[in-house]
């Protein structure tokens, strides 16, 4: 950029910033942490350790915002100092710093911007993310384990926890199905864009007359819904069944029933789980994730009946997927809901999957 336009991205950032603080409400959320904190000395607090993790997770995330902004408003309080020094001093090197720092801030707002619009129910909580690979075998299930490592490294650029709540391994290789509890502020907020079906074009590895093979797997995301969730579950409704986790894990894999499956029978929605040792902790954990799905199913259930007011037609199923990955005849990786495309293929498969959700969450409220 030339000074006069960085003069004029500086404004415009000024500007954002000024928007954001009158929609922050900052005071009230420092009241909160204030608040949240008295609470958290309190020698009771640890009593009840889900209420005191949710504590632990709100303040966490009123942190996040207040502290984000300061860092933005200090960033260009400096920015405006640069300014000002290469006015004055005319220094190429101080120049070019002020180029980088202003891209890199721009940059910071749109993540900021994006962060403030995840104010849908439950958008700040945890994730559980689900991948099951369609019809194709081996293919198919191989690109679901290149989907759990894209996932695994997008997480670990968030620095969100991952852990994996089932695993069924392929039978040659991949995987049959994966869930992934996803931990961190905003967690299901972003990956909630990730739901659908996606597509993948190459010349397989496991074909040895080198054809190119078309692979679908389906992604589903839930939010990890905590106990203050009111959703009824009747004992009559479920049947719970317990068997011996297959996947890799501690000392009792394999040796005891620790895993468990749970059947909601009025719409026969399946969870599964075998990461915990003990299989009272596999079923509490069981318990959250079907209350998850069934809060999925209700809001979209509430969406369809939208839909069909407004005289909506949306098709699901394996050809109405989401994304694209194009690895033959050229490399591409192609978002159909916002036509954002991407041609480093590998970036997006080593996790680089922000600018796909940035655009269909923007595209949701714009």
């Amino acid at each position: 950029m030339e000074l006069v336009e960085i003069r004029q991205e500086l404004d415009k950032m000024a500007s954002r910033i000024e928007d954001f603080r009158g929609s922050l409400d900052l005071g009230d959320k420092k009241k909160r942490i204030e608040e949240l904190e008295m609470q958290m000395t309190a020698p009771t607090f640890w009593d009840d350790q889900n209420a005191a993790q949710n504590v632990i997770d709100e303040v966490n995330g009123l942190k996040t915002y207040v502290n984000s902004f300061e860092e933005i408003e200090e960033r260009l309080e400096n920015l405006e100092v640069s300014y000002e020094l290469v006015k004055e001093e005319n220094d190429k090197e101080l120049f070019a710093d002020l180029n980088d720092e202003a891209a890199a801030l721009i940059q910071h707002i749109n993540a900021f911007e994006l962060q403030m619009l995840l104010s849908e129910p439950y958008d700040a909580n945890n994730a559980i993310l689900e991948l099951h690979p369609g019809a194709g075998g081996t293919e198919s299930q191989d690109w679901a384990s290149m989907l759990l490592r894209m996932y695994q490294r997008w997480a670990d650029d968030k620095d969100f926890k991952v852990e994996t709540m089932d695993y069924l391994p392929g039978d040659e290789a991949g995987v049959k199905s994966v869930t992934l509890l996803i931990k961190g502020h905003n967690a299901y907020g972003y990956l909630k864009a990730e739901k659908g079906v996606h597509r993948l074009v190459r010349i397989s590895p496991f074909d040895s007359s080198g054809r190119r093979h078309t692979s679908f797997v389906s992604c589903d995301v839930t939010p990890e819904m905590t106990g203050d969730v009111d959703i009824e579950i009747r004992n009559e409704d479920i049947k719970i069944d317990t068997y011996r986790a297959s996947g890799a894990g501690g000392q009792h894999v394999n040796t005891t029933d620790s895993a468990v499956r749970i059947t909601h029978i009025p719409t026969n929605v399946i969870v599964t789980c075998q990461n915990e040792r003990s299989q009272i902790k596999n079923r509490e954990a069981a318990m959250k994730m079907l209350k998850s799905k069934l809060y999925q199913l209700e809001i979209e259930r509430q969406q369809q009946e939208l839909a069909d007011i407004r005289g909506e037609q949306k098709e699901i199923g394996w050809g109405s997927q989401i994304r694209s990955y194009i690895f033959h005849p050229y490399s591409m990786v192609k978002d159909h809901r916002t036509n954002i495309d991407v041609g480093n293929t590998q970036g997006v498969m080593d996790g680089d999957i922000d600018p796909f959700i940035d655009a269909y969450l923007r595209s949701q409220i714009d």
